[in-house]
């Protein structure tokens, strides 16, 4: 098989010729940047000082470019826009250190204000006049939105409209960019066509404050939205509606530009967990968030052979048959630590009915803190439970962390070597 019919193979739950393996595809199954540039110094792909591109400047993620796909036997690649989530293009790279001094490229307007704790502020389409919607702490590996409104206090000036800024048609010019990049992707290479595409997801809390809007409208402070859930669900299914509803047409022009060449395409970014259970009651989650879900991943199916990829951490399990109902096809990154997530159980309660593209070893514990041999020993338990009759991509549990050894890393697919 070929990395395409590897993939579609996992996604019908049948067993593929070898173990599917992805990183880089999605926005939460990547690698730091600091960690791909380690990556390839180890594997002898760079000179030392070769920069590596960031490709998502929120989460500061490398570029799996295709020599790197090769060497570590990745199935997949990624199909995005130009956005970012600061609001400026991807485009006209330049050169920037990280804090641990990793040299990388980033978009030309990536322009950064260094404060006096050593903490780096970043601005909304690199506009300096209004606050700054980012902060990357001093030693840390990636940014943090800052919150720009105050919690509503006066429900007379709640508009839904406010909270639809970020979101409408997708333009001609960028669908075309779009277009183009699938047409030579699905091309140049036999991979698996992941796409990663805006306004698919209902209230993903990393994108409420809006780090890529100048001026945010409406809620967008952490608590006040996660309140409004409770206490003004009709304001946030008028806002879901709407979206819905643009969604849906852009999926529509999307189709018609790509046609049946992407193999896997997000639709949900919202983290329904916690460590310990879920947010949310099944209940609410019926009421608030399943009837869009399936809007978009039932037209999805009605009218594409693409396969819906579901991303929530934490512990979600409690809510499985309804992400199912939602017509999810594929549950990502299985936060085995987090309670209610057993491997065994997820496999045997679920594993007929959703794929699990992830789950292959702890990114918040193991894979940073562990040894390599522990590694190791996670990697070939979580391989032999998930890979068993497919439906099993393997990918580490979200991105992995800037502060993974490179030992650990290389442990983690050299037992990916074995059982491919």
């Amino acid at each position: 098989m070929n990395s395409r019919e590897r993939i579609a193979t996992a996604c019908r739950h049948q067993t593929p010729d070898k173990l599917p393996v992805d990183f880089g595809g999605g926005m939460q199954t990547g690698m730091h940047v600091t960690v791909v540039y380690r990556l390839r110094q180890a594997l002898g792909l760079d000179k030392p000082g070769t920069p590596v591109k960031v490709i998502e400047v929120y989460q500061m993620l490398g570029e799996v470019a295709a020599d790197l796909r090769e060497a570590l036997g990745i199935d997949t690649v990624s199909l995005t826009g130009t956005g970012t989530m600061f609001g400026f293009p991807a485009r006209e790279f330049k050169e920037w250190k990280t804090f641990d001094g990793i040299p990388v490229l980033v978009p030309g307007d990536f322009n950064t204000d260094c404060e006096a704790d050593g903490s780096l502020l970043q601005y909304p389409e690199n506009d300096r006049s209004v606050p700054p919607s980012g902060v990357m702490p001093a030693g840390g590996y990636f940014f943090d939105a800052t919150v720009r409104n105050e919690p509503v206090t006066d429900e007379s000036t709640l508009n839904p409209e406010d909270n639809l800024e970020e979101f409408g048609p997708i333009s001609d010019e960028e669908l075309g960019i779009i277009a183009h990049r699938a047409e030579e992707l699905y091309a140049m290479t036999d991979k698996a066509l992941f796409c990663t595409f805006g306004g698919l997801t209902f209230g993903d809390i990393a994108l409420v404050p809006a780090t890529f809007l100048k001026r945010p409208r409406g809620i967008r402070d952490l608590s006040d939205w996660y309140m409004s859930t409770l206490m003004r669900s009709d304001y946030i299914k008028a806002v879901f509606d709407r979206q819905c509803e643009i969604a849906l047409e852009n999926l529509r022009r999307l189709y018609e530009a790509v046609g049946d060449k992407i193999s896997v395409i997000a639709t949900n970014g919202t983290d329904f967990g916690t460590q310990n259970g879920p947010f949310c009651s099944p209940a609410q989650y019926r009421d608030l968030y399943l009837p869009y879900q399936k809007r978009i991943n039932g037209w999805i199916h009605e009218n594409t052979p693409w396969k819906t990829f579901m991303h929530s951490c934490g512990g979600i399990e409690p809510l499985i048959e309804n992400i199912i109902e939602a017509e999810i096809d594929i549950l990502s990154p299985v936060q085995c630590s987090a309670a209610g997530m057993d491997p065994r159980t997820l496999k045997r309660k679920y594993g007929s009915r959703l794929v699990f593209w992830g789950g292959g070893v702890d990114t918040q514990k193991t894979l940073p803190f562990g040894t390599p041999r522990q590694v190791r020993d996670e990697v070939r338990e979580r391989i032999e439970i998930f890979g068993e009759g497919g439906g099993f991509v393997f990918c580490s549990i979200h991105n992995i962390v800037g502060n993974a050894p490179i030992e650990n890393v290389l442990a983690m697919f050299d037992v990916l070597r074995e059982y491919r």
